[in-house]
């Protein structure tokens, strides 16, 4: 049976500060079940322990208030569980965000020297996959392409790579290219057979998972630059071992490799 709580009682019970439970009656999210009109006392019945706790919990999750309110007020459980999962997928994103910035941040703060290779590649032709991207799609992009080339093509004549306009990185926004060697590029769905010119290549290898992977391309870029090269075309990057090869980041290997061609010096 429930029955009436002081503010203090009620805080008690469930662990939440009587200042916290004042921002909750403010808001109108938990309105104590009476206040004294004389006093200002406000009372909460015993049925209000649960609902004070699952509020407690999904700030804790930095749930926005309006979002609280939708949780407690809605009768449907799917609606309720809806709201509750897309704000945990945010917060994974946010995340992910974050353990990106410090792993950049640990590799810039402790600078390591690029070994850089200058390699001249032959045109040749590959099953590939291609499409204008959105900067922000291009992992779900690629995971989907690369299933269908895996499909179409069960034993390739090596590694998988990808050729990215720089629009992809300038502009957020730009051409993109998976593909798969092979000496008979099938031509199902998506899969086309693709000619990849002939280059010279800058070439640098990006240890690890691609939390960080900018730094390496920054690495790159500096040497090209000191190098008295220009990039020349879109960057190619062939994956020596992934996701698809080893479960343990540690062992990845991704080649970076920007076309160039030397420069002029100034004066």
């Amino acid at each position: 049976m429930s029955r009436m709580l002081s503010v203090g009682e009620f805080a008690q019970l469930t662990h939440l500060s009587v200042r916290t439970l004042r921002r909750y009656h403010d808001s109108g999210l938990l309105v104590p079940a009476r206040v004294d009109e004389a006093t200002g006392y406000r009372y909460y019945e015993t049925g209000q322990i649960p609902d004070a706790q699952v509020i407690h919990r999904l700030r804790e999750l930095d749930l926005p208030l309006a979002e609280v309110e939708r949780v407690l007020r809605s009768p449907d459980p799917a609606e309720r569980a809806g709201v509750i999962a897309g704000h945990l997928r945010r917060l994974e994103e946010q995340l992910d965000r974050t353990r990106q910035a410090v792993a950049s941040l640990r590799q810039l703060l402790e600078p390591q020297p690029v070994a850089v290779e200058l390699r001249r590649e032959p045109a040749r032709t590959v099953a590939g996959v291609q499409d204008v991207v959105a900067r922000d799609d291009v992992l779900g992009w690629y995971a989907g392409a690369m299933a269908e080339l895996d499909v179409l093509v069960p034993a390739p004549d090596g590694v998988p790579g990808g050729v990215y306009d720089n629009e992809l990185f300038t502009e957020g926004r730009g051409r993109a290219l998976v593909y798969l060697p092979t000496a008979e590029p099938p031509v199902r769905g998506r899969v086309r057979a693709v000619t990849l010119p002939a280059v010279e290549l800058a070439v640098a290898v990006h240890v690890g998972d691609h939390d960080a992977i900018e730094v390496t391309y920054g690495r790159l870029g500096r040497w090209v630059a000191e190098h008295s090269l220009a990039v020349g075309g879109p960057v190619r990057e062939t994956y020596l071992c992934g996701p698809r090869d080893s479960a343990d980041a540690r062992a990845w290997r991704t080649e970076i490799a920007w076309p160039v061609f030397a420069v002029a010096a100034a004066g």
